[in-house]
């Protein structure tokens, strides 16, 4: 039986995508939208491997705020990391080093704002609606705070859906 298990860490990048305001509970509370510029490589499937890829950019000193690490289905004993933010001639050359080149898809954002009930069915039926499909979909809460990842095929879909959700009205409560 193959074991078929994903491993995700992530962090983000600052660059701004967009930005929101958004009535949350009475009050006037910013929803942040950002997009994150994802570089990518594979990586073989196996302990260590991902430590040896990480190395260069820990010797670099670059602060990488995504990291994202997954099983390559389609390739037997391979796997994928997607990373950033890689700027900077000293991040760029241990992206190099390490196999990695910056990618156009997936399209991600980062939302990130005042967790409440409900509020991922919100979110994700306003794209719904007006016809925007989601690549995936990445979220996690920390006390009363959440981060969401919505990747996108292209980025006129997640400019849209930027647009989508820096209008979103939240409910109260």
């Amino acid at each position: 039986m193959t074991n078929v298990s994903k491993f995700y860490i992530l962090i983000t990048s600052q660059q701004d995508f967009g930005f929101t305001k958004s009535k949350l509970g009475g009050v006037n509370m910013p929803l942040k939208v950002q997009k994150v510029a994802l570089w990518s490589g594979e990586i073989e499937d196996k302990p260590g491997t991902l430590a040896k890829v990480l190395e260069p950019f820990a010797q670099a000193k670059v602060d990488l705020q995504v990291v994202l690490v997954e099983r390559n289905p389609a390739k037997a004993n391979s796997g994928v990391v997607y990373l950033g933010p890689v700027k900077g001639k000293k991040a760029t050359e241990a992206a190099k080093s390490a196999g990695f080149s910056e990618v156009s898809t997936p399209v991600v954002l980062r939302i990130e704002g005042q967790n409440k009930p409900g509020l991922g069915h919100l979110m994700t039926n306003a794209l719904a609606e007006a016809g925007i499909n989601l690549s995936f979909v990445k979220a996690s809460v920390l006390g009363n705070k959440f981060v969401a990842f919505f990747a996108f095929d292209n980025d006129a879909d997640a400019k849209k859906a930027s647009r989508i959700l820096s209008t979103l009205k939240l409910p109260k409560g």
